[in-house]
């Protein structure tokens, strides 16, 4: 913090992370202690490169003032990364009750008897700050899911098995359904076929009975029962 008579000033140097046709901006705390009010006002020597928002002001007793310095975008880097502009916060003493309207350029006029309190600060270009590291796709919290390491780096073996069985899994399952699934066909299959086969019995034995005596015989009555468990049993399985 630099020290004046009237005012304390944080930081002493003004610091720019230059970027090439980038508007860059950077802070003064301007700090009151004493009792008074003090009126201030901010100079550059190269004022078409700067903007100071606010230029002139007053700070009130035992109270801060933040003030906002610019600097326009540069097309051209400077030479050698220095810069040569400087700064100068002048301040004086003013009545209580003064606002910044109040404050003229006589105020500052030395010729005229002010006591002018003068701080000097001097513009630095810094390097513009780094983008952030790429994170790995997939990482968290500096770990990656595809696989875990022991303290010494290597693979445990139980989580190589583990990612086979995982990916080998399904593909068993969906054998074992296509088998089921084929050899269920083959029942019904081969259960259709003997079902033709009882009907055509027992359409042969229903015209001999016709022919015999007219009646239905037993044997009849207990094909058709035996074909109703069938069909029953065929339905259940599909």
């Amino acid at each position: 913090m630099s020290s004046g008579e009237f005012l304390s000033v944080e930081p002493q140097e003004l610091r720019f992370p230059f970027e090439l046709k980038k508007q860059i901006s950077c802070s003064l705390q301007l700090l009151n202690k004493s009792d008074n009010h003090v009126a201030f006002k901010v100079k550059t020597t190269n004022p078409k490169k700067y903007c100071v928002r606010p230029n002139t002001g007053v700070v009130l007793p035992r109270s801060t003032c933040d003030v906002t310095v610019t600097m326009q975008a540069q097309s051209e880097p400077p030479p050698d990364a220095q810069c040569k502009d400087k700064f100068l916060l002048q301040s004086v003493i003013a009545s209580a009750g003064v606002t910044g309207k109040d404050i003229n350029p006589d105020m500052f006029n030395k010729e005229s008897g002010n006591l002018i309190d003068e701080c000097k600060f001097r513009v630095v270009y810094a390097p513009p700050p780094r983008p952030p590291s790429p994170v790995r796709e997939g990482s968290e919290e500096g770990s990656s899911p595809r696989a875990s390491s022991s303290d010494n780096g290597n693979f445990n073996a139980s989580d190589i098995s583990g990612g086979s069985k995982a990916s080998v899994e399904p593909q068993d399952r969906s054998s074992e359904a296509r088998a089921l699934i084929s050899k269920l066909m083959e029942e019904k299959s081969l259960a259709v076929q003997q079902s033709n086969k009882l009907r055509q019995e027992l359409e042969l034995l229903r015209r001999e009975g016709t022919k015999s005596n007219g009646g239905i015989p037993f044997l009849y009555v207990a094909i058709v029962g035996l074909l109703g468990i069938l069909f029953g049993y065929l339905l259940r399985k599909t």
